[in-house]
C-alpha cells in the first residue's frame, strides 16, 4: 500500500511538472473509460482550427485510425506506417482547383508550435485483446489527440527496470499492442534513478538516459537548462529535457529511425552533435565532430544527412571513408533506413564524374580499394592522384556540397585535403573521428576544419 501511495504522489509530481513547468493541458483521470490512442474529437478540433475542411479532416482521420487499428501487421510495421503518416502528412482529397493539400496531423515547425494541443492524462484505462480486462498506463501525452508519449512511474523503492518490463509486456498482442501504434517516446522512471526513454520494442538494456550538453548554445538548450536550475531532481530533469514541447517534437521529427527491423531514437550525444552541426552548415562553415568509438557515429551521419537534404537547397552529401567495412556499413545503413538515393563511387574518377554531373543526393567514396591498407599514406596518395587525373578544364562540382570526412585526422590532411578542396572548393567539410588525437593530428585537423563542432 505504501508503494502504491508513493507512486501516486510521484505521478502527481510528474503531472505538475508537465502542466506548470512545460505548459501541458491536463485532460483528467481516464480510469473510468476505455481509451484509444487516437482521440478523434481532439484531433478533429485541432485540424479544424488549423484551417482544414471537414471532408479533408474526415478522410485524414479515417486513414490514421485504420492504420493504428491494423490487426494483420506486427507492431513495428504498424508503428512505422503511422510514423510515416505523422511525419509527412496525408495527401488530401482532390479539390475543385485540382490540388491535393497535404494534411499535417502535427504542426512540426517550431515557430508554429502553439498551433498544436499538448494534452496530458493519467490512469489511462485500455481494453486488452480479450475485450474483458484492462491495462492502465500511468501517464500519457496526447498531441492533437494522438498518444505519442507513455509513462510508467515507480517509487524510489522499485527499479526503473520494472517499469520498462511492464511497458514491454503491454506491447504484446494479448495486452494493448495497438495502443502503442502511434507511440514514439516511452518513459520509465523514479526519483532515485531518474528517467529512462526508449520506443516500441526497445529492449530493457537499450533504454537510455538523457544528459544535457553543457556546451550547447542553441536557444532551446539554454531554455531547458534555465528551467532545470535550482531544482535537484533527476526525474524532473529528464521530464524537462525530453518533454519540453519543442524538444519532444524535435526528437520525434528528426531523431527517429527504422533501421533493418529495429526502431531507434537518438542518444543525447547524437542529438547535440546534429544540432550543433546544423548551425555550422547554415553558416556555410565546417568543423569536427569528435565522439568516442561506439557512440553511434554512422547514425549521426544519417540524421544529419536527412536534415541537410530537407533543409539545404540543392544539397549533395559526400561521405569519404578509408575502410571497406565502413563504406559497406554506411551504404547499407542508408538503404536500411529507406534512403535509397545513395550512389557509391567505385573510384576517384567515379566520384569526380558524380560531382561534375550533380545527379546524386548522397554519394559515398572509399579512399582505397585494396582492403588491407586502410588509411595508409600510399592509399591516400593513390586516391589523390586518381581524383585529379585528367581533370576536365570545365570541371565544376555542382550544387551545395556538404562533405563528411571520416577519420578526418588521418584521411583529410596534407595533399589529400588539397585534392578535396580542388575538387569541391565551396564544400562545407564536416570531419568525424572517434580516435584520441595526437597533438600533431589535432593541430592539423583544426587548421583544416577550423573548430570542434561537438565533442563527446
Amino acid at each position: 500500500m505504501a508503494t502504491v501511495d508513493a507512486e501516486k504522489k510521484l505521478q502527481e509530481r510528474v503531472l505538475r511538472w508537465l502542466k506548470e513547468d512545460l505548459g501541458y493541458i491536463y485532460k483528467g483521470n481516464l480510469e473510468a473509460i476505455d481509451n484509444t490512442p487516437i482521440k478523434e474529437e481532439w484531433l478533429r478540433d485541432n485540424l479544424k482550427r488549423r484551417g482544414y475542411t471537414d471532408e479533408v479532416i474526415k478522410t485524414a482521420i479515417r486513414e490514421l485510425v485504420n492504420c493504428v487499428n491494423n490487426q494483420s501487421g506486427d507492431l513495428l510495421q504498424i508503428n512505422d506506417d503511422v510514423y510515416t503518416l505523422l511525419r509527412y502528412g496525408r495527401q488530401g482529397v482532390k479539390e475543385v482547383n485540382g490540388s491535393r493539400p497535404t494534411v499535417h496531423y502535427i504542426e512540426w515547425d517550431p515557430k508554429k508550435i502553439a498551433d498544436n494541443d499538448f494534452f496530458v492524462v493519467e490512469e489511462v484505462s485500455v481494453l486488452r485483446y480479450d475485450n474483458k480486462t484492462r491495462k492502465r498506463p500511468d501517464v500519457v501525452i496526447y498531441i492533437n489527440g494522438i498518444a505519442l508519449g507513455i509513462f510508467e512511474l515507480k517509487s524510489s523503492y522499485v527499479s526503473t527496470g520494472e517499469g520498462i518490463r511492464q511497458m514491454l509486456q503491454n506491447q504484446k498482442k494479448e495486452n494493448i499492442l495497438n495502443f502503442f501504434a502511434p507511440a514514439q517516446l516511452l518513459f520509465a522512471g523514479n526519483e532515485a534513478e531518474g528517467l529512462k526513454y526508449g520506443t516500441v520494442f526497445t529492449a530493457e538494456k537499450y533504454y537510455l538516459k538523457w544528459k544535457e550538453d553543457e556546451n550547447a548554445k542553441d536557444a532551446l538548450s539554454l531554455e531547458i537548462k534555465k528551467l532545470q536550475e535550482g531544482v535537484n531532481n533527476r526525474l524532473r530533469d529528464g521530464v524537462i529535457s525530453l518533454c519540453h514541447k519543442e524538444r519532444f517534437l524535435s526528437i520525434i521529427h528528426d531523431f527517429v529511425i527504422f533501421d533493418a527491423g529495429k526502431k531507434k531514437l537518438a542518444r543525447h550525444n547524437q542529438y547535440f552533435a546534429n544540432i550543433a552541426a546544423r548551425e555550422r552548415i547554415k553558416a556555410n562553415e565546417g568543423g569536427i565532430i569528435w565522439n568516442t568509438q561506439g557512440s553511434g557515429k554512422s547514425l549521426i551521419m544519417v540524421w544529419l544527412t536527412k536534415w541537410i537534404v530537407e533543409n539545404i537547397t540543392d544539397s549533395h552529401v559526400v561521405i569519404i571513408t578509408d575502410r571497406d567495412e565502413l563504406d559497406d556499413q554506411i551504404e547499407g545503413l542508408f538503404h536500411d533506413v529507406n534512403e535509397k538515393h545513395i550512389k557509391r563511387a567505385k573510384s576517384g574518377a567515379d566520384l569526380r564524374n558524380l560531382l561534375n554531373k550533380g545527379d546524386y543526393t548522397i554519394a559515398c567514396s572509399l579512399i582505397h580499394k585494396y582492403g588491407h591498407n586502410a588509411g595508409s599514406q600510399s592509399d591516400i596518395d593513390q586516391y589523390r592522384k586518381e581524383l585529379l587525373k585528367n581533370l576536365p578544364k570545365d570541371f565544376k562540382a555542382k550544387g551545395n556540397i556538404i562533405a563528411f570526412i571520416d577519420e578526418c585526422h588521418r584521411t583529410n590532411s596534407g595533399k589529400l585535403h588539397e585534392a578535396v578542396k580542388l575538387l569541391m572548393p565551396d564544400a562545407v567539410l564536416i570531419g568525424f573521428t572517434g580516435t584520441p588525437l595526437l597533438k600533431t593530428d589535432k593541430k592539423t585537423s583544426l587548421e583544416i576544419f577550423g573548430t570542434y563542432i561537438h565533442t563527446y
